[in-house]
Order: structure tokens, then C-alpha cells, then sequence
């Protein structure tokens, strides 16, 4: 049960979140040359049988740039909100300040797996790697979707994951149940992968900034809507007719992935994914104990050649220079890029919730979608007289 066509974004609702304008996709690959791609894997229904199904999983890729991205390696940073989970090679971006491997997002279980997948698409791209020099870290990571898919089975394949990366393509991204999203929720609704762009005006760069989300986080009564305690409204709904297979509780995980176009180095890239969390705190999240939370972004503009000329190192100083403002001490560009990182966080997060849909998993588990007509006349009992049903 893959995204509708038919579900709607959060924008289709009349529901703009912040100030800042969109990008044309409102989507991660708003920002020029990030590319993404989904496998999607949905068999089986009913029982749990370990290891066998049913299966509810799937992989993410993002590419920041077409090119090698070991080759042509990208400023990054990976911060964590809690760190009750994982992101594969995080402290070799940290340490070194860059990227050099595409992102994929997947089911906790499937991670070594993915990872695995993924050097080998890099082997078999270059064959200089581990040879004449070193080998990339592959950077993944995970969100658990073990209520919804049997996660013994670890069903997520290299095929799967070499799909998913020759697959990825810049413009519209699929958003809800699909790719690493599959079996995800989202404040006990159906979750999964929702994306939103920023686009800066000129005085402040006229750079881009773009978010993907994998969202698997948070109680109902949390949920916030643009300022609306939507959640809080809807704690006791229920489907109509009601299955009896409601939601448990349980799911506290979010990986946002921001991408930008401004110059920025890993310092400045740390400082935008600190906004991105404020993003995820204004939908509802609590940055639970048992929450693995985290950011993971990178500037497809500051780039860092795998045999840098000496130039490289002036260019980073003038972008530093650049982002710090000091020729704009009222209002520097990273100001608008830290607007940017949050109200795209925030967007992305709900437009995984609209464009989701009603999921039932292994033992009929359910995660029903978020329904969109109480959802807006939450929002207009609350003065939000925008808001409104696609097509009204």
C-alpha cells in the first residue's frame, strides 16, 4: 500500500507553514543536483511469521550530486538530537567535515546489510577504491519499523539498494509509505518520508535549502499543526468503521536529511541542523529517551575534491566569510538559511503525515493515515480560515 496519488500535501490543505517561499517541487531536490530514490518492499499480510513477513520495509537514497561523491567529496555534518540510534560513520563526518557516500535510510535491522550494498555499488563504480586508496564510509541510517514489517528477516537486498540509487532522480519526491518510510508512523498515524524546500531571496544569497524526513516519532496528543494542538483535538479518534486494530505505542525516531546550495562548511552545517530540531520540537517531538534522532547535512557547493588543489582551502575561507554576515551585521545570511532549516524541517515532517497512508502489517497491525477532513476542521476551529479539503 504505497502513497496515494490522491493523498495530499500539507500545502494542498491550505497549510503554509513559516514566511520564506517555497522551491518549485517544495522537496529536498529544490536544491540543484540532489537526487533521490525508493525501494519500496510490501508482500505478505496477517501472522508474523520471523523471518519470513509479513514484510513493510524499504530503502532511501540520496545522492547530494550525480558525480562519485568519494571522488568529489561535500561539506556535512552529523548532529545528534538523541542518540538512541544509529547513523553509520558519523564521527568520520565529523572528524573530517565531509561527505563522502550517498545517504540511504532504512529499517533499524536492515543497516548492516544496506551499508554492505552500498560498497559495493561504490566497488563497482571505481576500482581504484581500497586499491591505490582508501574506501569510502557508507552513511546510513535508521529508524525501527518492527511493528508494522517483520524485522528478523532483514528483507532489504543489495538489489533493493542499487535500485533505489540508480534510480534516484532530482524534481517530485515520493512522500509517505514508501523507500525507508515503508513501515514508519508518526504520532501514532502513518509516517514515513515527507520533504519541503526553502528558496532565500537574493539579499540573503538566493541560496536553497531542502529537507528530507524519515519520521517515526511521537504521541498523538503531541502533534502540533502549524500552532493548532491538532493531535490533542483528534487523541480519540477512530476510523469509522473501526477495524480494532488501533495504534500501539511506540515509534520515537526521526533522520532528517538537509541539503543546501549556500557555500557552508561543517561548522556553519552543524548550526543549521541545530534549527532543523527546533523544526521537529514545533510538530511535537520531545527528543524522547528511547528516540534516535538526528540530522545529517551537507552543502553540494562546498566541495572537496579527493586531491584538493591549493586553492581549495581560500574558497572555504571566503565562504565562511560570506555565510558570517559580517557585510550584513543587521540580518547575515545565515540568519535566512536558519530560518529556512527550520520551517523546511517542520513542513517536511507534515507532508509525511498527509501523504501517508492507512498501512496494517505483520499480526494486522494498523497505522491508520491522518484524516485530512478532521485535520482541517481542527485547523479552522482554531481560526485557521485558510485552511481547507483539496478542491474546495
Amino acid at each position: 500500500m504505497p502513497t496515494s496519488p490522491h493523498r495530499p500535501r500539507a500545502r494542498d490543505c491550505g497549510i503554509a507553514i513559516g514566511a520564506l517561499p517555497t522551491g518549485p517541487h517544495n522537496a529536498i531536490t529544490d536544491v540543484p543536483g540532489v537526487l533521490v530514490g525508493h525501494s519500496t518492499l510490501i508482500r505478505g499480510e496477517g501472522r508474523l511469521v520471523p523471518s519470513v513477513g509479513p514484510v513493510r520495509t524499504g530503502v532511501t537514497a540520496i545522492r547530494p550530486h550525480p558525480g562519485d561523491v568519494f571522488r568529489d567529496k561535500v561539506a556535512a555534518w552529523v548532529h545528534r538530537i538523541n542518540g538512541f540510534g544509529e547513523v553509520t560513520n558519523a564521527e568520520q563526518v565529523r572528524e573530517m567535515g565531509v561527505l563522502e557516500s550517498p545517504i540511504l535510510l532504512t529499517g533499524t535491522q536492515n543497516v548492516p546489510r544496506v551499508a554492505d550494498a552500498l560498497l559495493d555499488w561504490d566497488f563497482a563504480r571505481d576500482p581504484e577504491l581500497c586499491v591505490t586508496t582508501w574506501g569510502p564510509g557508507p552513511v546510513v541510517a535508521e529508524c525501527s519499523d518492527q511493528f508494522l514489517s517483520d524485522a528478523r528477516g532483514r528483507h532489504v537486498t543489495a538489489a533493493h539498494v542499487h535500485a533505489a540509487l540508480e534510480g534516484a532522480a532530482g524534481g517530485p519526491v515520493a512522500e509517505g509509505g514508501v523507500g525507508g518510510g515503508t513501515g514508519m508512523a508518526c504520532c501514532e498515524f502513518k509516517g514515513g518520508i515527507g520533504s519541503s524546500s526553502r528558496a532565500l531571496p537574493a539579499e540573503a544569497g538566493g541560496y536553497t535549502v531542502g529537507v528530507l524526513v524519515m519520521s517515526n516519532f511521537g504521541r498523538r496528543e503531541h502533534l502540533v499543526i502549524d500552532g493548532v494542538p491538532v493531535g490533542r483535538e483528534l487523541r480519540d479518534w477512530k476510523p469509522d468503521p473501526n477495524p480494532g486494530a488501533g495504534p500501539e505505542r511506540g515509534g520515537s525516531s526521526i533522520i532528517i536529511v538537509l541539503a543546501t546550495d549556500a557555500p557552508a562548511d561543517a561548522r556553519q552545517l552543524e548550526r543549521l541542523s541545530v534549527r532543523a530540531a527546533g523544526g521537529l520540537a514545533r510538530v511535537g517531538g520531545l527528543y524522547s529517551t528511547s528516540s534516535g534522532d538526528f540530522v545529517i547535512a551537507f552543502s553540494t557547493t562546498n566541495r572537496a575534491p579527493h586531491f584538493p588543489p591549493e586553492r581549495e582551502v581560500t574558497q572555504r575561507i571566503v565562504a565562511e566569510s560570506m555565510l558570517a554576515g559580517a557585510e550584513w551585521p543587521a540580518a547575515p545570511p545565515i540568519n535566512a538559511l536558519f530560518q529556512a532549516a527550520l520551517e523546511a524541517t517542520e513542513e517536511a515532517i507534515l507532508n509525511s503525515l498527509f501523504s501517508a497512508e492507512t498501512m496494517v502489517g505483520r499480526d494486522n497491525h494498523t497505522r491508520f493515515a491522518l484524516p485530512i477532513a478532521e485535520t482541517v476542521a481542527v485547523m479552522r476551529q482554531y481560526g485557521h480560515t485558510e485552511a481547507h479539503l483539496p478542491g474546495e
